[in-house]
């Protein structure tokens, strides 16, 4: 009998001797059930009862305490400790009645990863319009990219500098406009111009989208640049020491790395000395166009260079597996539960630390990302489950794998669903409530973006919380979570996180830079258990408004998201 099997056996075995605990149904809401103390903010209201349902917090610290255990090892997505974990939510969906919806009879959805790391420095060679080459040294010139779809991969051809390489219709900008780039490689600088709006920027800022533009072209592969301020943000000579350490994406049918744009992949990324080298004899003036980037306008201009590259790659490329854990409360009405209502929460975390010195505390146990977010996950199920009125339309609860390996697990199923895409109505994602202080606000990164807006509103007021705007626009929290891979199949959506009135930005702020991605993430912290039952309030009260309301969730006419993934006749367009 395997380790992973023994300790699944065992976490059920403590459930079902936990089950009296779990089966218990406080009288009153947890954020009801003391009188605030007097020195409370007037901030926090007295949350009327709404509903049937009544969080524990005493559940929700019961699941923290058992997904943020040592014994799960920081839950690293295709290690043991998150297999205990996964078949630790799948015993509680079981528990709760909560069907299997993996789409194979079970609540375990196979996810096939690709692991991959440079295997040595590559090699890349200039060649000038005299036919001499330059070797680029490793380091300092360029670092070379991984390919998660071949150990071995050589491109020459000449190259092309596209400026920031965005193309964005809603501001009539194309920055390919007047080049040619078919069979060639391009170059372009890392980022968007500054003057666009931050989610939208970070949209036109991944290498996805950009390599989607460039293979859309009949681009080969590209080349990245760094602007100035870039580098100072993050300097070259950093990347160096990241060199080492595994990419992660899912495999597809013919059992290689699923990514996207495989036509133009991303080949190297250059300093400013290699890009020196590169730009040697060109028309255009490379200065020129740094100085130009760093305008909030940033209109680059590209053109063509006189050198060509020769780019030789190899990587090293390991085949694992992880699993999400899906399971569906299924809807009463006749029509409406044809459709489905997401709530997801990423299951890992990012393991153990290594190069731990001996004695000290190497385990990530991610008590707050995401064990509290599952934790949510699990008591909206059991309000669901235990309301004397069925949700109107289906409840699908989603525990996602490798959202730290970058929303790899929430790729998958948003690209293998395993309920029909066209009717996946909404997602409301929980990632990381810093459940350390009495919220008294939520946000909603998206809200505005979409109908959902609306539902989180008045289900956040019925409970006496305050929905706040984006606290951080500038880090474009909206794209880098979980909930993005839905609005990218043109699935409207919400990434809800405790707010940072009456104490939150402290409490944030202070959990980033001390806790966060750290062995100090853990069960040791000041847990406020009573603000967890709250979060999971709101969280049920705006699920069950989304699966009851008769209009499906709809884009907001005019929103960018929508109009790049919901366009007309889209289900989730705007009317």
């Amino acid at each position: 009998m395997s380790f992973i099997r023994r300790a699944a056996l065992a976490s059920a075995a403590l459930l079902m001797v936990a089950q009296p605990v779990l089966a218990q149904t406080p009288a009153k809401p947890a954020a009801v059930q003391k009188a605030a103390p007097k020195a409370a903010p007037k901030a926090i209201k007295k949350a009327a009862p709404v509903s049937d349902f009544a969080p524990s917090a005493d559940i929700i610290k019961t699941h923290m305490a058992f997904l943020a255990d040592d014994l799960l090892e920081g839950r690293e997505a295709g290690t043991r400790g998150y297999d205990i974990a996964a078949n630790y939510v799948a015993a509680q969906y079981a528990l709760l009645g909560v069907k299997p919806a993996a789409g194979n009879g079970g609540y375990l959805q196979r996810v096939p990863l690709i692991s991959f790391r440079p295997a040595g420095e590559g090699a890349m060679t200039v060649t000038g319009a005299d036919g001499q080459s330059v070797a680029l040294t490793f380091g300092e010139d360029f670092l070379p990219t991984p390919q998660a779809q071949a150990a071995d991969l050589t491109v020459e051809a000449p190259v092309v500098f596209v400026g920031y390489g965005v193309v964005d219709p809603t501001r009539n900008r194309d920055d390919y406009a007047g080049l040619d780039v078919k069979g060639k490689i391009v170059v372009m600088l890392n980022g968007a111009p500054a003057s666009i709006q931050t989610e939208e920027r970070a949209h036109l800022s991944s290498p996805n989208t950009k390599r989607t533009e460039a293979e859309k072209r009949g681009a080969i592969g590209v080349i990245t640049l760094s602007t100035a301020s870039g580098e100072k943000r993050r300097p070259f000579k950093a990347g160096v020491a990241g060199m080492k350490a595994w990419r992660v994406v899912w495999r597809n049918a013919q059992d290689v790395g699923s990514i996207r744009a495989p036509g133009a992949p991303a080949l190297a990324s250059l300093s400013q000395a290699g890009a020196a080298k590169l730009f040697a004899g060109a028309a255009g003036s490379l200065d020129a166009a740094m100085a130009e980037a760093e305008k909030p306008e940033g209109m680059v201009k590209g053109f063509a260079l006189a050198t060509k590259v020769k780019i030789e790659l190899k990587t090293e490329i390991q085949k694992s597996e992880s699993s999400n854990v899906v399971g569906v409360i299924e809807g009463s009405d006749p029509t409406l539960k044809a459709q489905t209502i997401i709530l997801s929460a990423h299951l890992d975390h990012i393991g153990i630390k290594p190069n731990a010195k001996p004695g000290e505390d190497a385990i990530n146990n991610g008590a707050l990302d995401n064990a509290s977010g599952i934790a949510t996950l699990l008591e909206v199920a059991r309000g669901f489950k235990n309301s004397k009125i069925r949700p109107k339309r289906s409840i699908v609860l989603l525990a996602v794998t490798a959202e730290e390996k970058g929303l790899v697990g929430s790729d998958y199923f948003a690209n293998n669903p395993t309920v029909k895409k066209a009717d996946i109505a909404a997602n409301v994602n929980l990632d990381m409530p810093v459940l350390l202080y009495p919220f008294s606000d939520v946000i909603a990164f998206g809200s505005d973006r979409s109908t959902i807006g609306d539902v989180v509103k008045r289900a956040a007021g019925r409970v006496g919380i305050g929905v706040s705007p984006d606290p951080l626009p500038e880090e474009g929290l909206f794209t880098r979570s979980d909930h993005y891979r839905f609005v990218e199949q043109g699935v409207p959506s919400v990434f809800l996180m405790t707010g940072f009135q009456n104490g939150g930005e402290k409490g944030f702020t202070t959990f980033l830079k001390t806790n966060y991605h750290k062995p100090a993430d853990d069960l040791n912290q000041p847990i406020d258990y009573q603000a967890a039952a709250r979060f999971a309030l709101v969280n049920y009260e705006i699920a069950r408004e989304l699966a009851n309301t008769p209009a499906r969730p709809v884009w907001k006419k005019g929103d960018f998201f929508g109009g790049a993934f919901a366009p007309a006749g889209h289900p989730s367009a705007a009317k």
